[in-house]
């Protein structure tokens, strides 16, 4: 039995759960998500707490359990607490600012970049050298902050471009020199 598919979800308040075959929406303070789920998986609402069931212990239906039940536990922390994930750009003249829901980066092309915002995403920039992204659906968040990494991503012999702040660098050493 999946350890993760196992356990039980419980509804906080302020959360509302509705189960339509296998459509779930969860609605909460932050807004509403909607996700369709495998027809194989069951999703039980007893008194505040969901549950996930598979019907056999095929292999796909095994992997299928512990992933239904974490993307619905997602869905009810993105609607209640929301999901922000942190870059840092780093580099001489490398910098990030928020224009209305636009962010605008000079990276050292000719041209600034310019991300405009998926719906249910925004940018937060504290400082030139930070982007934060935030939303409520994690899958959303994740993939916007992808997509701005790509637009100059790390390089390995100064350092210069965007990370994940967590992210570590494995830095390589530049040519040897003649002796």
């Amino acid at each position: 039995m999946s350890r993760i598919g196992k356990k039980p979800i419980t509804i906080p308040e302020g959360v509302e759960v509705k189960i339509d075959g296998q459509n779930v929406t969860v609605k909460g303070p932050k807004g509403t998500l909607t996700k369709e789920f495998h027809k194989n998986m069951k999703i039980n609402l007893e008194s505040n707490v969901l549950k996930v069931e598979r019907p056999d212990d095929e292999p796909s239906n095994r992997s299928l359990h512990g992933l239904t039940r974490t993307l619905l536990n997602n869905m009810i922390e993105g609607t209640t607490k929301g999901f922000e994930r942190k870059l840092e750009v780093n580099g001489v003249g490398y910098r990030a600012q928020k224009q209305g829901t636009k962010l605008v980066m000079n990276l050292g092309y000719s041209h600034p970049v310019e991300i405009e915002a998926p719906e249910g995403i925004s940018f937060d920039v504290p400082n030139p050298n930070e982007i934060i992204v935030k939303g409520m659906d994690k899958e959303l968040v994740g993939q916007t902050a992808a997509v701005i990494r790509t637009k100059r991503p790390p390089e390995v012999y100064r350092g210069k471009g965007i990370k994940y702040v967590e992210e570590v660098i494995r830095r390589k050493e530049g040519k040897a020199g003649k002796k």
